[in-house]
């Protein structure tokens, strides 16, 4: 992870240098990109640190949603430093015009050039490692890598041709349209980012398949007549939360009742290792319908004739 952060901060400072002697906006706008990631990193190591506390008396499911919040800064931090740079960049250079300093753009071209190999390169590591998982992406933290790395290439790209072009043709809108164009991307990349750490921090639910699998569990139990309310929430990324209702076979006693519940949790925990707070409302369903015709008006009808 430091290794990455320092060659972002390398790649972003050649970039910064490279537009500042072509007047490039693309370039510029590929700097603001690479800062943007390089917050990023930093914002990653600082939640993979802070999310690892364990719980105390003030945070007692711990601190696993730290994560969420330093997403939530990183989506802040690309939305104003790149996206918005970026469509600055874009606007002014339709706006004021432009000339092109060839030999500033071609240090800016092999500048973007070293920086494709190395995105690209760091992108197929991240798809290599998807692969060897089987191809999933619920990771979220490979999920962020592979989502970083592909808008970084694509990114790159866009700051090429649009500098080429430029070069080619004399016509600053190229490069200009190139630098919106990364801002919309980057813009892009914030909203999901946003969006994703948004839903997790307000209490997202685990995703379906885990839910059906601590469905199932329950509704295997020889004791649970009928599952009436089941609730998960993610407290980490590798942690959940669930709570639920069960109606419980009639005829059993408080003593047994204790013990199910506990065989129940030690049942879920197995299949669901991510479980880690299981909270069980278990109810009797004869001692409640005994209850309910007791407190019916017809019940109380009667016994108050008698």
């Amino acid at each position: 992870m430091l290794v990455a952060l320092a060659a972002n901060l390398v790649i972003a400072a050649a970039k910064a240098v490279g537009g500042l002697a072509a007047a490039s906006p693309a370039l510029l706008s590929e700097a603001a990109h690479s800062v943007a990631d390089s917050l990023n990193e930093v914002f990653l190591l600082a939640a993979l640190r802070r999310s690892r506390r364990p719980p105390d008396r003030r945070h007692p499911f711990g601190y696993g949603k730290e994560r969420f919040f330093w997403s939530l800064l990183a989506a802040v931090g690309i939305f104003v430093m790149g996206g918005c740079f970026s469509f600055y960049q874009g606007v002014d250079a339709l706006r004021t015009g432009g000339e092109e300093q060839l030999s500033g753009y071609v240090a800016g071209l092999i500048v973007l050039g070293v920086a494709l190999l190395a995105e690209g390169g760091s992108l197929l590591r991240a798809l290599y490692q998807v692969r060897r998982q089987g191809g999933s992406l619920r990771d979220p933290a490979l999920r962020t890598v592979v989502a970083e790395d592909g808008t970084a290439v694509v990114g790159v790209t866009l700051a090429i041709a649009g500098m080429a072009l430029h070069m080619a043709t004399g016509e600053v809108v190229w490069e200009a349209s190139a630098s919106l164009a990364i801002g919309v991307l980057l813009v892009y990349v914030a909203y999901r980012l946003g969006r994703d750490a948004r839903d997790q921090l307000i209490g997202e639910a685990a995703d379906p398949q885990t839910g059906g699998r601590i469905r199932e569990v329950l509704r295997a139990q020889p004791e649970i007549d009928s599952v009436e309310a089941l609730f998960t929430m993610k407290t980490g990324l590798d942690t959940v939360l669930v709570a639920a209702r069960v109606d419980l076979a009639p005829g059993l006693d408080s003593e047994r009742v204790e013990l199910v519940a506990v065989r129940i949790k030690r049942s879920i925990a197995r299949a669901v290792p991510e479980a880690e707070q299981v909270f069980l409302d278990v109810t009797d369903r004869g001692s409640a319908e005994a209850r309910e015709a007791r407190e019916s008006p017809a019940a109380t009808g009667e016994r108050g004739g008698a």
